[in-house]
């Protein structure tokens, strides 16, 4: 094994230029980028460690060699990041502790982060037994102190659970308990990177499992709190937190025997620099939060009603989200997704599904159907309670399946919608000024085109005249 770890990291291409540029400098590469080798992964994170020359005339000088960004990270603690052309590789660089590699080592958060490779003489350097945690697939703390030095480990652990599957030690879990409050410690925006990397593994449904068995999840996300009281009923088989906790396993299991064209879409990284299907994963544990805040339960039937909890949701994710620093483009998608995770349904439980039907769908999800439908589908098949049978499973994801298939067969036509008359046009026909009642006519006609009733410029004069005389 460990000869298999020295090839690969000769091989590596990015290696062989670091080592090409760094003659006679002690320096060493550790973590990630041993950890999947092992693992048989692709590696785009390198992380490094250098001695005896400061780290950051060192990322300069590196930058320069292979023509990256050079980003500042953490002068305090002297971490500096270098972004290869290809926007998808990173080098992190930072100083030897204490001028011992061994010392280093020791201050890492997990063991299976901590093994090096001297990149002068190419000899692994494993002082943690992190090689024999990864054959046994355990996510093991270094030093209880380590957590308490940087409480972002906390939620480091099931980030790595999240990606690779792994176990998470009963001492690290015991410890996590411990200091489960110090995670409100680290800025939002590092919270928030963890996070992301934990739904953009393979494995966030095990993390989300082990974060709410240690109580972090309540921590980081309060809101689940409200959540986890709403429990089974007739038309759900799970409480409402597992029943999210599912909805994120249906998206996964989606995703595994979708059709390529869709595979290539959800992997497609739009906005926050992880891919759509990350995105939706979180939008799919969000997506029924508003329940708890709209949840009555009927005197005469004992029926749980929910009402309006897909708006109410929406709503509630916004300040949420923005409180954990994410972009506005990804809150906009992820109050969209919780939005319109009912809509598919909707759709396909017309009397008569015309293409009509399927078009006015199409052209307000605009780039976001196949997500939405995911979602739907998703959401479906983790709502099994007494009430729903095998038969209207089936009709649903059938029905859901046909229009997914209906919009990749005629994505590639689809044109955005033109705009027939902006504000200005709509106030000068109208005789109108800024104001609620202009926003209400700019939102009706964009109803009006997307129902297919106003297709020209002529079209949508008249049709904001009538609107007028009624």
């Amino acid at each position: 094994m460990k000869t298999r770890i020295f090839d690969k990291i000769k091989e590596d291409l990015v290696i062989k230029d670091i080592v090409k540029y760094s003659p006679n400098i002690e320096l060493y590469c550790v973590g990630g980028i041993v950890r999947d080798i092992y693992l048989g992964k692709e590696n785009f994170d390198k992380d490094l460690i250098v001695n005896g020359i400061d780290a950051k005339d060192y990322a300069l000088m590196l930058s320069q060699k292979l023509d990256a960004v050079f980003i500042p990270l953490d002068e305090v603690n002297k971490i500096y990041r270098l972004v290869l052309k290809d926007k998808k590789t990173f080098i992190d660089i930072t100083n030897v502790l204490n001028n011992s590699i061994e010392q280093d080592l020791k201050r890492r958060d997990f063991t299976i982060n901590s093994i090096a490779v001297d990149l002068r003489t190419f000899e692994l350097i494993d002082i943690n037994n992190g090689l024999k945690d990864l054959k046994n697939k355990k996510i093991r703390m270094i030093e209880e102190k380590n957590f308490k030095d940087d409480p972002l480990r906390l939620l480091r652990a099931y980030r790595f659970q999240a990606v690779t599957g792994f176990d998470v030690n009963s001492k690290t879990e015991h410890t996590i308990k411990k200091y489960i409050e110090l995670i409100n410690n680290p800025s939002k925006e590092r919270i928030n990177y963890e996070l992301m990397k934990l739904f953009d593994g393979d494995y966030t449904v095990k993390a989300l499992l082990s974060m709410e068995k240690s109580g972090l999840l309540y921590e980081i996300l309060p809101i689940y709190l409200d959540v986890k009281k709403v429990p089974p009923n007739t038309h759900h088989h799970l409480d409402l937190l597992h029943h999210l906790i599912e909805t994120v396993n249906q998206i996964q299991n989606f995703y595994k025997i979708s059709k390529p064209e869709v595979k290539n879409h959800l992997n497609k990284i739009d906005f926050g620099g992880f891919s759509r299907l990350a995105h939706l994963k979180l939008a799919g544990f969000m997506h029924d939060i508003g329940k708890y805040s709209c949840w009555t339960i009927e005197e005469d039937t004992g029926r749980h009603r929910f009402i309006k909890h897909d708006d109410i949701g929406a709503k509630m994710a916004v300040p949420i989200l923005r409180g954990l620093k994410f972009s506005k483009k990804q809150t906009e998608y992820i109050s969209k997704m919780i939005k319109h995770h009912i809509y598919p349904s909707h759709v396909i439980s017309s009397e008569i599904v015309t293409d009509k039907i399927k078009m006015r769908y199409i052209r307000k999800m605009e780039n976001d159907v196949i997500d939405n439908i995911i979602l739907a589908m998703s959401d479906r098949m983790s709502a099994r309670g007494k009430a729903v049978t095998e038969e209207m499973v089936k009709d649903n994801i059938s029905g859901l399946t046909n229009l997914l298939n209906f919009y990749l067969e005629i994505k590639d036509t689809l044109e955005p919608l033109p705009k027939l008359l902006d504000g200005e046009e709509i106030m000068e026909i109208l005789n109108l000024k800024p104001s609620k009642e202009l926003g209400n006519v700019i939102k009706q006609l964009k109803e009006a085109q997307l129902n297919g009733d106003v297709n020209t410029k002529e079209d949508a004069v008249k049709y904001i005249k009538s609107m007028q005389k009624v």
